[in-house]
């Protein structure tokens, strides 16, 4: 809901723009390192905290930033949606309205 949100702000915008459909298409390690760095922010910041995968497997777990972000290689639901890269800026879209602070 959020993503498709996110979606017409931009469209309203008139920016050009790729959706990379995570789930598809998962982000490889290097480009979810890219990704934090743009946002600012740890690994662990852009786990989704409420998926089954972070309940069964990770949940109360001490992981290092390269073990967060080898974990969201491998279950790509865990990523924080929406995720929009705009002219070497980021920002997580939530809410929606976000993504106008760098468009």
């Amino acid at each position: 809901m959020k993503s498709r949100q996110t979606l017409a702000l931009i469209e309203e915008k008139g920016e050009n723009f790729i959706v990379k459909e995570y789930l598809k298409t998962p982000p490889t390690k290097e480009e979810l390192k890219q990704i934090v760095d743009l946002l600012e922010i740890k690994p662990m910041d852009l786990i989704r905290k409420g998926e089954a995968e972070f309940k069964e497997n990770f949940k109360g777990k001490d992981l290092s930033d390269d073990e967060w972000l080898d974990a969201m290689v491998s279950y790509p639901k865990l990523i924080e949606r929406p995720i929009v890269i705009y002219e070497n800026k980021a920002v997580i879209g939530r809410p929606p309205e976000k993504v106008l602070d760098i468009i």
